[in-house]
């Protein structure tokens, strides 16, 4: 998962994709990056780490220009390495940089595809390298010295059709301005907005979550459509185009769970109401299959899970209470590169406030379990710290199969609900009892209030083992098993990987 920005204004735009990405940071700590365009010539400044560390004055000043892209990575295919740190640049033709968030499952091919009939070189093993290399085998095959929009369009619709799996992407291209587009399944966010000057003049911005555009004071205009592309040209001319392919819009239902902030509108849902109503509904199923429960105190494992456990303890009729104490200052858990790591990491994160454990039932909530390593520690956490039984509840439904499109989750041998009934999994993560959300009632969590549930599609991926591009067997899971697994990725200590992911906003 990675955060993603492009502005054209009428003014330097480095300050402004810097503070976008500072908004964004949630979505990616590993490294950042900013590039922008001045009179056809790029500057170019990332780097591994968070954008306070990665930017200082020099560089800031450096970065000349009215146009820019920006992006905070979170690596999901190729390594963690300075040099897969995005923007990527490719000279020829015209010169282009690209941001991009997300995952191609065809990459391997596409990228043998492009050394052996297109001719191009690949220097990393990233998938953003490839698709930035398509994009510009692409725009080269319209053979024009001067771009017009319809042969953006025809270059991205070309890409479009060799692509498969989830990409949400802004470009720059040197001396004719600002594109971005989102697959035609859209699983990966992107949305635009505009900003008048004050003498009347129009900026254009596209980010990965509306909260980007919000703290800049851009107004949203919309959310890219599937296999949407739009385009900005040097003179601030806006146009968009839907390819005429087909579309099917099943946005990734996990970003609602868990990856975006609480005040984006992801899709026309508010994310905050999505997390508060997952646990309202998963108070109902608790009400339902434990009417006489025996719940003292209801408790949230920082962060995003908050929403969810506050609408359950009112829902439930308990009292909520904060039972955590959250170290800011230390890494994300899923950061870690080894089990070992992790387990010292959530001991350090977490430490909890024994006068609400203390003699009381406390159920614990959380907005997912992966792995199972994080919330079983919880779990002996909170007995240690008095509780006389420990109930666990999740807002989203058990995760039984990786992600292939843009989230690093761990490969299915390693997921604690993988061929586990809800029992064994209570049992493994040591729980007095244990309760996950229902699909359909996630599903009704997310879909707008206002809104048909019938008429809206997901990637539900993780939880039901459907992958929506029907492009990805048994034989491709066994693939990804062999790159993703622990014993893998031990010689690779910058590897990123999610695990329980109570971390987040």
């Amino acid at each position: 998962m990675c955060g993603i920005v492009g502005i054209f204004g009428h003014q330097p735009v480095n300050q402004d994709i810097y503070d976008a990405l500072t908004v964004l940071q949630h979505r990616g700590q590993d490294a950042a990056g900013i590039a922008t365009e001045d009179n056809g010539k790029f500057y170019l400044r990332k780097s591994n780490g968070l954008v306070r560390d990665v930017f200082h004055t020099r560089h800031m000043k450096e970065l000349c220009g009215n146009i820019g892209i920006g992006h905070v990575r979170y690596p999901t295919a190729g390594s963690a390495s300075n040099t897969e740190s995005q923007p990527l640049y490719v000279n020829s033709p015209y010169g282009i940089v690209l941001s991009h968030n997300g995952n191609l499952t065809n990459h391997e091919q596409l990228a043998q595809e492009l050394f052996e009939a297109d001719h191009r070189h690949l220097n990393t093993n990233s998938d953003s390298e490839v698709l930035l290399n398509i994009l510009a085998h692409e725009l080269q095959s319209q053979n024009k010295f001067n771009l017009k929009k319809e042969d953006i369009f025809s270059a991205v619709e070309g890409l479009h059709k060799r692509c498969r799996g989830a990409y949400a992407v802004v470009v720059n291209i040197a001396g004719h301005g600002l594109v971005g587009f989102r697959d035609p399944n859209g699983i990966r966010p992107l949305i635009y907005g505009e900003r008048k000057t004050e003498d009347g003049k129009t900026e254009y911005m596209m980010a990965s979550e509306s909260v980007a555009l919000d703290a800049l004071g851009f107004e949203i205009v919309r959310d890219l459509g599937p296999g949407e592309i739009i385009y900005i040209d040097g003179n601030g001319n806006q146009s968009s185009h839907l390819p005429k392919m087909k579309r099917e819009f099943t946005p990734c239902i996990f970003e609602l769970v868990y990856f975006a902030r609480p005040d984006s509108i992801i899709d026309g849902s508010s994310v905050y109401k999505a997390r508060v109503r997952m646990g309202e509904y998963l108070a109902d199923k608790i009400l339902r299959e434990w009417p006489d429960h025996d719940i003292d105190v209801v408790i949230a494992i920082p962060e995003s899970s908050r929403p969810s456990a506050m609408e359950l303890a009112v829902r439930l009729g308990i009292k909520y209470r904060e039972g955590f104490v959250k170290n800011r200052y230390i890494g994300r858990t899923f950061i870690m590169p080894g089990q070992v790591e992790r387990k010292k990491s959530v001991k350090q994160k977490l430490n909890p406030l024994e006068l609400e454990f203390k003699d009381k039932n406390v159920l614990l909530v959380d907005d997912s379990i992966v792995r199972g390593t994080t919330s079983q520690q919880i779990v002996d956490m909170a007995r240690k710290a008095g509780a006389k039984k420990v109930y666990f509840a999740s807002a989203a439904p058990p995760i039984r199969y990786p992600n292939v499109y843009g989230i690093d989750m761990p490969v299915k041998s390693e997921l604690v609900a993988h061929d586990k009934t809800e029992k064994e999994i209570e049992k493994e993560i040591g729980a007095d009892r244990l309760f996950f959300q229902d699909l359909k009632d996630l599903i009704r969590a997310v879909v707008p209030s206002d809104e048909v549930v019938d008429q809206h599609k997901f990637d539900c991926s993780v939880f039901n083992g459907k992958y929506i591009t029907g492009d990805i067997d048994e034989a491709y899971l066994n693939h990804i098993e062999g790159l993703r697994n622990d014993k893998a990725k031990n010689g690779n200590d910058n590897k990123v990987e999610l695990t329980d992911v109570s971390e987040n906003f």
